[in-house]
């Protein structure tokens, strides 16, 4: 038996509406169950029956130390189709003051941002295998957006 897949994260938040919020407003995704404290969402061209779930803890709640004082989840990352899209969603998490960095790890592209509780993630597009390129460089580098549009096109599909 193996694992197929990440089906969903369950993240306690001070608020899971806003959060809800944010997520929907910004990232796209849909509301498909809530109750009071808590909120089921999933991702636009997911096939689960939710992607991230939150639950409310109260605003009293401290910020997350994870990775700085304490072991914990670093990030979640996110998959978009294009480079397109990517862009869309950076233009996105700029105007809702989220976004926080971009990163060239040559096999993907990617974006990280925090949600209304100062939790990271990332949004990425995964290079195409046949469009890598068999001597590049491992590591991470400066995201160049518009560049890499330029070289690969904003609406080629990514992914493995």
């Amino acid at each position: 038996m193996a694992i197929k897949r990440l089906n969903h994260a369950v993240l306690y938040v001070r608020d899971a509406q806003r959060s809800a919020a944010f997520y929907r407003d910004v990232l796209g995704f849909n509301t498909v169950a809530e109750f009071t404290g808590g909120v089921f969402l999933q991702a636009p061209q997911s096939t689960n029956d939710h992607d991230i779930a939150f639950f409310t803890i109260g605003d009293h709640a401290g910020p997350s130390t994870a990775g700085r004082g304490t072991v914990g989840l670093y990030h979640l990352a996110w998959e978009v189709g294009t480079l397109g899209e990517l862009a869309d969603l950076a233009k996105k998490l700029q105007e809702a003051n989220a976004l926080v960095g971009a990163s060239d790890h040559v096999g993907t592209k990617s974006l990280y941002a925090k949600d209304p509780d100062g939790l990271e993630f990332e949004v990425c597009w995964v290079v195409p295998a046949a469009l890598l390129k068999d001597n590049a460089q491992i590591g991470t580098f400066p995201l160049n957006l518009p560049a890499e549009i330029d070289h690969f096109g904003a609406e080629t599909l990514g992914g493995r």
